[in-house]
């Protein structure tokens, strides 16, 4: 067999990304609380890199007020209060950094669906036995308090965790004591069943029991609003049906969903605007709204500081200074670079959409008028990548209130109008509000409306917008006047 060695050119277009680069795209991308978490943990892992107030302090530290006791030389070990230990309190006078000794105390307070129903069920009279069955077919519900698996696998789950051998019988039979606690619906298996036992609880009446035969024997002509074939199939009035089906919407679609709020609540994301835009006139001023500290190279890393290598210990001394030094420096550029770059594509935007922070005092939304990517990278100069970086989780704070950037993105319906599409959304939704509801209008039918204000819209179009806005089809929208 012959062997031959070939020798070819080719030509190929590469292009690749710096770590430089890669860094300062991860950094442009970053919220403001999470860049902060990225300076703070710059600040821990590299001691070259100090914030401005702390090397001044530092600077202008006199060693004659180094007057600490042993007990607080030992305190300087813990990064907060919360780690210092018991033996710390009472005895040796230690309070805290606040004015006076608080006492510990618990606080997260809120009370669980699974807590709701635990301390119900020790109210009843039941053994060790049911109890344990009872708080692990709780334990399957979920926040809105509806039961996510069947009887058959958790008799065979807790026979196989907890080594108590139930039948099925058995956690039924408790499923059914859970089905009675409150909040009433807890325990469903979905919502027609959510909605039953709900109105099982309500007092006896004729409309208690029209509602609740709707939603027994009715449930798809209600949940798809045929209002007339309910009518003919129940036998009532109009007025009749009305009455019954204000008391099905009366009730709670998601019975354990009210006792996770004060939960939900403790955790809601709390949005940190990342730009501010004040309006004097015609002026408008943009500002980044920095929540980082001043950065510095400490002190003792600065080049007049640096070790004269002498040795083999020496040189690596200063090899260690100089990396540290370098990767101070090199974080301190990436950050004024994310600086000028978030503010150069913001005052770009604020540019473009002059309209909506100055004419609609920041509060019309049918004044953003259309704009892409490739607009504000036209005025910046920056590619699109950084844009859309620069722009992704950050929020512009106005005298109207607080908004994502994203908003203000949004394409034209077609290449020759220059209509937004928040300003069809809002002359949809106009529509919408004041249309029949007995009647309520079809696609088709809002789309020639639109078509008569002068918008040049399909109709797949209206209802991707329609969709958008959380609005449901004409069928759906159908009330009962």
């Amino acid at each position: 067999m012959e062997e031959s060695l070939n020798l070819s050119q080719q030509l190929r277009l590469q292009q690749k990304l710096s770590p430089l680069q890669v860094r300062f795209g991860r950094m442009l991308e970053m919220t403001g609380p999470e860049f902060e978490d990225e300076v703070q943990r710059m600040l821990d892992d590299n001691p070259a890199l100090a914030s401005a107030d702390t090397q001044l302090a530092a600077d202008t530290f006199d060693a004659g007020q180094f007057d600490e006791t042993a007990e607080q030389v030992q305190l300087a070990d813990y990064a907060n209060d919360d780690e210092v230990p018991p033996q710390f309190y009472g005895a040796s006078g230690y309070q805290g950094t606040g004015a006076g000794f608080v006492e510990p105390m618990a606080t997260d307070t809120s009370v669980t669906l699974l807590d709701t129903i635990e301390q119900q069920l020790a109210e009843l009279r039941l053994s060790e036995r049911e109890l344990q069955i009872g708080r692990y077919v709780a334990g399957n519900l979920d926040d809105n308090g509806y039961l996510t698996r069947d009887v058959f696998s958790m008799a065979l789950d807790i026979d196989e965790h907890t080594g108590i051998n139930v039948s099925t019988g058995q956690v039924q039979h408790m499923l059914d004591i859970i089905r009675t606690l409150d909040p009433p619906g807890v325990g469903a298996v979905d919502l027609r069943d959510c909605l039953i036992l709900q109105l099982r609880r309500k007092p006896e009446s004729r409309l208690q029991k029209l509602a609740l035969e709707i939603v027994v024997h009715y449930f798809d002509l209600f949940s798809l609003k045929h209002y007339k074939k309910l009518v003919s199939a129940l036998n009532v009035s109009e007025t009749e049906l009305k009455d019954a089906l204000n008391i099905i919407r009366q009730l709670n679609p998601k019975p354990g969903s009210f006792l996770q709020s004060d939960a939900n609540d403790e955790k809601t994301h709390h949005i940190i605007p990342d730009f501010s835009v004040e309006i004097d006139g015609d002026t408008v001023t943009v500002s980044l709204l920095n929540r980082v500290p001043e950065l510095a190279v400490e002190t003792s890393f600065t080049v007049e500081a640096e070790p004269k290598a002498a040795g083999r210990s020496q040189t690596q001394a200063v090899a260690f200074v100089r990396q540290k030094r370098e990767e101070a420096m090199e974080f301190m550029r990436l950050l004024k670079m994310r600086q000028n770059t978030l503010l150069r594509v913001m005052e770009a935007i604020v540019k473009l959409q002059r309209d909506f922070f100055v004419d609609g005092a920041c509060s019309d939304t049918s004044l953003i008028r259309p704009m892409i990517l490739k607009d504000v990278s036209a005025l910046t100069g920056y590619d699109l990548s950084v844009i859309s970086r620069a722009t992704a989780g950050k929020y512009v704070a106005t005298p109207a209130g607080v908004y994502p950037i994203k908003l203000f993105f949004n394409e034209r319906t077609n290449d020759t109008d220059d209509t937004s599409a928040h300003e069809i959304m809002s002359a949809l939704r106009k529509i919408v509000e004041e249309e029949d509801k007995g009647h309520p209008l079809s696609d088709d039918s809002i789309t020639a409306l639109l078509q008569a204000k002068g918008y040049d819209i399909a109709r797949r179009t209206v209802a991707k917008y329609r969709e958008r806005m959380g609005i449901p089809v004409g069928r759906l929208r159908k009330e009962i006047l």
